[in-house]
């Protein structure tokens, strides 16, 4: 049995530009990629989960890769804890390297394997690659996160220099990968999934920057990248993303990369706000949570036509506008006094991008209870929002076909009322 390194796949399914891979490929020994399809993860996933097989796709180009390297890419499918002890059966296994990640759950299933992975004398070596900046590497000057963006931004931006945008030249040192004969690959079936029938945007974005900040807050026109769900796969390299944001000279789309990472290291510093509000006072609030009421914000079936669009276009190609979402967020949280926690979840089933920290964020933004929130009181008008932002009703015709006729629904509720109630109850709450 030959000794050997692995690199384990998860959010960073590329080869070019991927930092612990670089690492492991520079590393004393051969090279074996694995990935695990992670029963912990997918057991609460829905059959038809279209992530699934965006995930399952991009595994088969990534052996087709490999196998052209004379390698392959090792895929099993269970629960990591119990998936590693098979391995170190059947392979010499010398270090594993992988690269960090900052949600809750990964959090403890890297904290577990790395003790595991250390009794057994293997190491574990873990490096930053989805971010360009993590954990300690921005703080304030008294060595504390920041919780507001703008501050965070400046020095985030500050820092920025080649050093840190540039790309791991990993396809140099794929000789170093183990030559292995071709690894099964199980069925997505035999896992339990459905293939997918929706649509996954490709990584073309370089075309959209010039006019990014003029265009991309008019869900009608196509004027946003679509790489949400590249970076949640790690399918783009974030080095990359910026690298070209900093070419084109697009600040605007420079600072939504960055709100990314602000949002990841807000999850990092403070875990318990991917299930609680960060502004633990809003905790208090009493909301209204009738069901009746989501299941028509769910189906886009409101009354209010920016906002049935937007639900509507989530619901059939696992994507909304992002001015929409913030449109969507603020009147479930504001107009119905229904739970952010419902509508994060909901997102979380159905957008194609979903990121924790960024849901969360953007979640708890539009309530009220996150960072750098508006005060309480600033309620959306979906009214104006649409004279704003679709003023010839394009997007809203587009997703809303029955609109303007007798066929569309009446409002759920009237905009004074729920606004006039909706500063009742955060006010209650927050005095």
């Amino acid at each position: 049995m030959n000794s050997v390194s692995f690199f384990w796949f998860r959010r960073d399914l590329r080869l070019e530009d991927n930092a612990a891979l670089y690492h492991a490929l520079k590393s004393d020994y051969p090279v074996l990629p694995l990935f695990i399809f992670d029963k912990n993860i997918l057991d609460k996933l829905p059959k038809d989960d279209a992530r699934v097989t965006f995930i399952y796709q991009t595994i088969e180009d990534l052996k087709k890769e490999l196998q052209q390297q004379g390698s392959d890419l090792l895929v099993k499918y269970g629960e990591p804890e119990k998936i590693w002890p098979e391995i170190l059966k059947e392979y010499e296994v010398k270090e594993v390297y992988t690269n960090h990640d900052y949600e809750p759950y990964a959090r403890e299933r890297d904290d577990n394997m790395a003790e595991y992975l250390t009794s057994e004398k293997i190491a574990f070596k873990t490096f930053k690659d989805q971010v360009i900046f993590e954990k300690n590497e921005i703080l304030k000057a008294d060595k504390t996160p920041y919780t507001v963006f703008t501050p965070f931004y400046k020095q985030w931006h500050a820092k920025l220099n080649d050093f840190y945008v540039k790309a791991y030249p990993t396809k140099k040192y794929l000789k170093n990968l183990l030559q292995t004969k071709h690894l099964p690959l199980q069925g997505l079936e035999e896992m339990g999934f459905e293939k997918s029938k929706l649509d996954f945007p490709k990584i073309s974005y370089k075309s959209k920057l010039n006019d990014y900040a003029k265009e991309r807050d008019f869900p009608a026109i196509d004027g946003t990248t679509h790489i949400g769900l590249h970076l949640r796969f790690g399918t783009l390299s974030i080095r990359k993303a910026v690298r070209d944001a900093i070419k084109a000279k697009s600040n605007v789309w420079l600072s939504e990369l960055a709100w990314r990472e602000f949002y990841m290291m807000i999850l990092w510093h403070f875990p318990y706000s991917a299930f609680d509000s960060f502004k633990k006072q809003y905790d208090k609030i009493k909301w209204r949570n009738n069901e009746d009421e989501f299941k028509a914000w769910c189906e886009g079936n409101t009354g209010y036509p920016i906002v049935d669009a937007g639900m509507r276009q989530l619901n059939q190609t696992g994507w909304v506008h992002n001015r929409v979402r913030m449109v969507v967020g603020s009147f479930l949280t504001k107009h119905l006094l229904i739970d952010w926690r419902w509508g994060e979840t909901y997102f979380a089933e159905k957008l194609l991008d979903y990121e924790m920290a960024s849901n969360v964020g953007g979640w708890q933004w539009a309530a009220g209870s996150g960072n750098d929130a508006a005060p309480y009181f600033r309620v959306f008008n979906p009214e104006l929002q649409t004279k704003r932002f679709d003023p010839k009703f394009e997007y809203i015709k587009k997703w809303v076909p029955e609109f303007g006729t007798k066929k569309y629904a009446q409002p759920i509720v009237e905009h004074t009322f729920a606004r006039e109630r909706v500063l009742k109850v955060f006010k209650e709450a927050l005095n």
